[in-house]
């Protein structure tokens, strides 16, 4: 079940595999992300000492989250993935040239994963294209139904 998802990503990146990560989250940013004030449209995800980070998801904290701890929205969570997959990822990223974009925010067995999406990015030609493919499909049902 989706919580949030990036629609921005397909847009900018060609999406060329997907992999699911686990995030390491607070108390009351679990809270937020069930009532759904979470946002990961400008977030990222970087390689740092190994591991990977996600920066720029916003969470909002509930008014009545918690009255002894200070949330921070936006920071820096760390995502959780076997080490070896890790390290098949810094390969791809470091010498291929790729981005890691966070996709979806989802639930899996009562857990919160994050999607990330090994991606190559569009150029501004490539974004018309797919526009252009996108109304063409939306164009051709309208067609379709019409003459049914």
């Amino acid at each position: 079940m989706s919580i949030i998802e990036n629609r921005k990503a397909n847009h900018d990146y060609f999406i060329e595999e997907r992999h699911e990560a686990g995030l390491v989250l607070e108390g009351w940013e679990v809270k937020a992300i069930r009532a759904g004030r979470a946002q990961i449209q400008e977030a990222y995800v970087i390689i740092r000492d190994g591991e990977l980070w996600l920066l720029g998801a916003h969470i909002s904290p509930l008014l009545a989250a918690s009255t002894h701890i200070r949330p921070d929205p936006v920071r820096t969570r760390k995502l959780l993935m076997r080490g070896a997959e890790i390290s098949k990822l810094i390969g791809k990223v470091v010498r291929a040239g790729y981005t890691l974009v966070p996709l979806d925010m989802h639930y899996l067995k009562g857990r919160i994963k994050l999607a990330v999406g090994l991606a190559k990015g569009k150029k501004q030609h490539d974004k018309r294209a797919s526009e252009k493919d996108r109304e063409w499909q939306r164009d051709r049902a309208r067609l379709m139904k019409t003459r049914a």
